[in-house]
């Protein structure tokens, strides 16, 4: 096929996603592997929302190109295929295509391909979701620290996120209203921790890295 002149290929793999509308948007790109005509590509992951927008028939173009180093790449061959097809690769199982270019496929009475891409393994990584622990019984304590060391400012400083405004929140306390108001829903007791670390307390006045807020142990 079209390789450079007295050289074995420069091969890298493209996989295309093809949408509803027909467009084909890039997944991914291989690495190139130098003069070499039996290239072995590195593992890669990819989720499978970008892969095939979580639809196991989405049809998916992938396209095998010979690298110029001017960016004139040679299209050596593609296949089509689903992440349902490529499953068949779980396991002990290998899956292959067959690469073909449609312009040797109509010149050439013989032609067969444009070799074969072959996948070795295929493993499925499931990230399970925040909702996907609550629902599993996942139990969830709410539980807040504060940094009072002196890398904060001073609280009477209006550029200190310990800033006392007489008149708004401070950035600290927005910050736990945001998130709180969301995690008090999941939360297995109805208590809320809050602890501060990098002060000077009562009765002492020495620093402490481990306190209640209020000064309640309990």
């Amino acid at each position: 096929d079209d390789k450079d002149l007295f050289s074995k290929s420069d091969p890298f793999l493209e996989i295309y996603r093809i949408d509803d509308d027909r467009s084909e948007q890039l997944v991914y790109r291989t690495e190139v592997v130098k003069n070499n005509l039996s290239p072995i590509w590195e593992p890669f992951k990819v989720s499978l929302n970008s892969l095939c927008s979580c639809e196991e028939k989405r049809k998916l173009r992938c396209v095998v190109w010979d690298y110029d180093s001017r960016g004139k790449h040679d299209f050596i061959g593609e296949f089509f295929t689903t992440f349902e097809e490529m499953q068949k690769a779980m396991g002990e199982n290998k899956v292959q295509w067959d690469c073909m270019n449609p312009k040797y496929k109509i010149k050439k009475r013989n032609y067969k391909n444009s070799g074969v891409v072959v996948l070795l393994d295929l493993k499925i990584h499931r990230v399970y979701s925040f909702l996907d622990y609550i629902m599993g019984g996942c139990q969830i304590h709410f539980t807040v620290a504060i940094d009072f060391t002196a890398s904060n400012g001073d609280p009477r400083n209006s550029c200190s996120l310990h800033y006392i405004n007489p008149y708004q929140p401070n950035e600290y306390l927005k910050a736990l209203v945001a998130v709180g108001e969301i995690c008090q829903d999941y939360d297995s007791d109805k208590k809320f921790s809050a602890l501060g670390f990098g002060a000077r307390i009562p009765p002492k006045y020495e620093v402490s890295h481990d306190f209640a807020i209020n000064f309640n142990p309990d």
